[in-house]
């Protein structure tokens, strides 16, 4: 079983499209793994109320650091919590699944 870690675009959208998007991510992942896949919760609904965006991002690359494979969500490229994320996981040799690549 994989360790999947999803990294996603928050900023101004819902926590209902947030959990719709990450569905919608683990199903594409599920099939391009391969394999049973266990999803490491990195949506942040009960963080502190004023946690700023370096804490999320804190918070997200300690869980990557446990992830056997991440996968990028459809424009994470715009984002730069996302962006940092891609970077780190490519660096520490954490394999990478784009949506839609």
């Amino acid at each position: 079983m994989k360790k999947l870690f999803i990294s996603q675009p928050m900023r101004n959208k819902t926590n209902e499209q947030i959990k719709q998007e990450r569905e919608k991510a683990v199903k594409i992942a599920q099939e391009l793994v391969g394999e049973e896949i266990e999803v490491i919760d990195s949506f942040f609904e009960n963080a502190p109320h004023d946690a700023k965006p370096l804490w999320f991002l804190g918070k997200s690359l300690e869980l990557l650091s446990t992830a056997d494979v991440a996968f990028f969500v459809k424009g994470w490229e715009e984002y730069r919590g996302c962006r940092i994320e891609q970077l780190a996981a490519s660096q520490y040799g954490i394999p990478v699944l784009q949506e839609g690549v």
